[in-house]
């Protein structure tokens, strides 16, 4: 199955989202909103875990990672594909279970896990707690002895490697918050006493988010396998998530496939971990969130105004960077279509109206001319859009929207609304 990417493509100069036209919508519902397309979310899913069965990856989990999306529509759509959750707060944890999550297939990670979260991920007897620090796991033994469990647990190792991201989405290096590093997983393993009510049954990496260059992942699991190879006790390697899509049109060329990251994924295995237990029943664990879900999404936006600044012409619009924060906290690039497609073009900077100059989705980008009251989608927004947004400038969220495999439209979380002055 092939990777089904946004689909945003013009008919008869109106844009669409597969082939449903934007502008019928647009008009229809308040924007800013975001917009989803169920047929591509499963789409996504079901080409990562073809991927992974097609390379012999053994017995894959694919545990979607709700920091990237955590709509309760999308997660229970996911559930029932077979998908489990890479979750990393309480929050994720019940809105996972609620959304038919089987606790069997939930990894819970981060380095702030409340006394509160991990009672309540023990309770519910998860899947493995992914350990980022000694004192968390001296903890999570209490708990487990206080509450009469054995809790499952994963050591998250810092693989001490640089990927090529942005710095403030690289996780896998000594200076970065995440994970425990290999000298300190061998001491914590020989010392006994905390291991009375916990069970050690995986290692797990994550080295960061939007990689298009899977060297550093090579590498990585390489050194997690190097380390399993000498435990006996293991039930699963945790290869984590972070493989990116194509945001730039530049990037496409690199973007790797599936089958591309899955490959790199087995070749890794197989050279320093199934190399010396070609017998291990242990199972690989995948965390993908943008993977999955960034091409699944757009964000409609209205034109409010335009302006000159000198030499300088900018588009405001409705949308802001309380709901979508990438480009903003990034510098992300993101595709900016108008609905409408006319001949003219001009170049813009498109911005919301936020009372900060970061509040940009796009500087001096050419587009087709576009005025007051036209419509304009922000593509690839699937990912880190709703679920980082907020209500800075006490301005209410958007709401979400589904096109459905049906083509029918489903209001999946209504928008908070405090623009009403009366």
């Amino acid at each position: 199955m092939a990777p089904q990417h946004s689909k945003l493509n013009y008919k008869n100069n109106e844009l669409h989202f597969v082939d449903y036209p934007l502008e019928k919508i647009a008009k229809a519902l308040p924007t800013p909103f975001f917009l989803y397309h169920e047929a591509i979310l499963k789409n996504n899913f079901l080409d990562f875990k073809l991927a992974a069965e097609n390379c012999h990856i053994p017995d894959p989990l694919i545990c979607f990672a709700l920091k990237s999306n955590s709509n309760a529509e999308i997660i229970k759509t996911l559930a029932s594909l077979g998908s489990g959750a890479d979750v990393v707060s309480g929050g994720e944890l019940k809105r996972a279970l609620a959304s038919g999550i089987p606790a069997s297939k939930i990894v819970f990670s981060g380095v702030g896990k409340t006394t509160e979260e991990l009672e309540f991920a023990l309770f519910h007897d998860i899947y493995s707690f992914n350990i980022e620090s000694i004192e968390e796991l001296e903890l999570l033994n209490s708990l487990a002895l206080k509450h009469k469990k054995i809790a499952r647990v994963a050591f998250r190792m810092n693989p001490t490697v640089k990927p090529k991201t942005h710095k403030y989405i690289s996780t896998g290096n000594k200076t970065h918050k995440f994970g425990l590093l290999l000298p300190d997983i061998k001491k914590a393993l020989k010392t006994k006493s905390l291991w009375t009510h916990t069970k050690l049954v995986g290692l797990s990496i994550h080295i960061g988010s939007q990689l298009l260059d899977l060297k550093a992942t090579h590498d990585a699991i390489c050194i997690m396998g190097d380390f399993a190879k000498k435990i006996t006790t293991l039930e699963f390697l945790d290869v984590g998530g972070g493989l990116g899509v194509d945001y730039h049109p530049l990037e496409t060329k690199k973007l790797p496939t599936s089958m591309d990251y899955m490959t790199i994924v087995k070749k890794a295995l197989d050279k320093s971990f199934f190399k010396y237990q070609p017998q291990s029943k242990v199972r690989i664990v995948f965390e993908p969130g943008r993977r999955i879900i960034a091409k699944t999404g757009l964000l409609m936006m209205k034109v409010l105004r335009t302006k000159k600044s000198g030499s300088y012409h900018f588009t405001i619009v409705d949308g802001g960077m309380n709901d979508f924060m990438r480009p903003s906290l990034y510098e992300a690039y993101h595709g900016l279509l108008p609905i409408i497609k006319n001949k003219s073009t001009l170049t813009s900077t498109i911005v919301g109206p936020i009372c900060e100059t970061s509040d940009c989705f796009g500087h001096q980008r050419k587009i087709s001319k576009i005025k007051a009251g036209d419509f304009i989608c922000l593509a690839d927004a699937g990912a880190y859009g709703y679920s980082m947004g907020s209500q800075y400038n006490l301005r209410g969220k958007p709401a979400e929207v589904l096109i459905t495999e049906s083509g029918d439209i489903k209001i999946i979380n209504q928008a908070q609304d405090y623009s009403k002055l009366t």
